[in-house]
């Protein structure tokens, strides 16, 4: 799961806000940049500005945006994304990603 969330080549597919990532990174780091285009069809900038621990965040057009992170649990882990309180009309969204991220993961296991 951890990959999943990591891997910039499967944002759109799991990522119901996201239509296409350019960055020079796969995998995000701390400090990995570049742009996604959203479903509007604009391009954003992207910085991700921590990563580690089985988490990364991220700042999108500057804006301190989505966290995500994973957590092992008993017979496998769970994947949250943390909404910063005034996106919280956001969440449906996440949780539509979260489906997808979750039936992506289990395909490719």
């Amino acid at each position: 799961m951890w990959e999943l969330f990591r891997d910039t080549e499967t944002w759109a597919e799991w990522g119901p806000s996201v239509r296409e990532v350019e960055s020079p990174d796969r995998y995000v780091a701390a400090g990995t940049e570049g742009r996604v285009r959203t479903v509007a069809g604009l391009w954003l900038p992207f910085a991700v500005r921590t990563c580690a621990d089985y988490r990364w965040t991220w700042n999108v057009a500057k804006l301190p945006a989505t966290g995500h992170r994973v957590e092992a649990r008993a017979g496998g882990c769970t994947a949250v994304i943390e909404i910063p309180l005034p996106g919280a009309a956001y969440a449906p969204v996440c949780e539509r990603g979260l489906r997808r991220l979750r039936e992506l993961a289990e395909a490719t296991d």
